[in-house]
């Protein structure tokens, strides 16, 4: 893309959180902290996936790709937001605001379908338990991860040439903390309403589709589990399901508050603190969740653990497992 004829701006300057100026080293540990644990945690998550037998289904190759994808997710704003932190000139340059905004949007989308074919597999796993294996085959759960990932990024292709196709003559600040869709399209000085529009369907697309997908599936599911005559059982096929829909209800009902309506609204304060939950706090605690909520991911680790550390009480805690 061609920036330098469209646009005056070579540099946007990103305001972050200007009431918490005097607060900065403070800042900067804490995000760091969060940046570090949130890269381990997901790697830990995949390693443990990949090497352990037991593991390799399609519930937990799926469950891979969102860790690898939280991974990104945190890597497109955080190292950003923890260099602006201790710099008074918080700036980035045009090519790289673009950059950012198009991975960081990719990676949302991808994750929007993503949830969906976790969903899927749930549906299949508990209202077809015997065909589940022929349906939810290596091949086919591969295809379904492919296209996740196509289809997030693809989208996103269309959505920032429109928006790379605006002229951006001043002012400069981005009252932000990385460069997000309303905050950019808030500083072009033409018209913006077809790149508004084009964004605003977009967004109903890779959102709604999903979460229609995901809906109805957890419909079925629900209806299979209330089928169930023994509580026990409705439990256990219930408890599959709990962690994915949990971190489901957090990421859907952020993501569309933001980005299911019309981009000419100001970026306020409190947009900017639920970016920040589903950008830096939502890629912490989905591994918590998805380990809290998972026996078996929770026994793998938890034998790992017990295998390579030499404390003796620990060692007790494995002979009870």
């Amino acid at each position: 893309m061609e920036y330098k004829n469209k646009t005056e701006v070579t540099e946007f300057f990103l305001r972050g959180f200007p009431s918490l100026i005097e607060l900065q080293i403070i800042l900067f540990i804490f995000f760091l902290l969060i940046y570090v644990l949130t890269i381990s945690e997901n790697i830990i998550i995949v390693t443990t996936i990949k090497i352990h037998p037991k593991l390799q289904k399609p519930m937990y190759f799926f469950l891979s790709n969102l860790a690898s994808l939280e991974i990104c997710y945190v890597s497109v704003t955080l190292p950003n937001l923890l260099v602006n932190v201790l710099t008074e000139k918080k700036t980035i340059s045009f090519s790289g605001c673009m950059t950012q905004l198009f991975f960081f949007i990719s990676l949302m989308c991808t994750e929007c379908v993503l949830l969906a074919v976790m969903a899927f597999d749930r549906y299949v796993a508990v209202c077809h338990p015997l065909r589940y294996v022929s349906i939810m085959s290596h091949e086919f759960c591969v295809q379904l991860a492919l296209s996740s990932w196509v289809s997030g990024f693809t989208i996103t292709i269309i959505k920032v040439y429109f928006i790379s196709k605006l002229s951006f003559c001043g002012p400069n600040i981005i009252n932000h903390f990385f460069c997000d869709i309303s905050p950019v399209l808030n500083l072009a000085c033409i018209d913006m309403s077809l790149a508004e529009l084009v964004d605003f369907i977009l967004a109903l697309v890779i959102l709604l589709i999903p979460l229609l997908v995901t809906v109805i599936s957890y419909m079925c599911i629900i209806y299979t589990v209330l089928k169930i005559s023994s509580t026990n059982g409705r439990q256990k096929a219930f408890s599959t399901c709990a962690s994915h829909l949990t971190v489901v209800t957090i990421f859907f009902s952020t993501t569309l508050f933001i980005y299911a309506r019309p981009k000419k609204a100001k970026s306020v304060d409190a947009n900017k603190l639920i970016s920040l939950f589903y950008a830096v706090f939502t890629p912490l605690i989905n591994p918590f969740i998805y380990c809290l909520r998972n026996k078996e991911i929770w026994d793998t680790l938890t034998k790992y653990l017990c295998y390579k550390t030499s404390f003796p009480d620990i060692f007790s805690v494995c002979n009870k497992k």
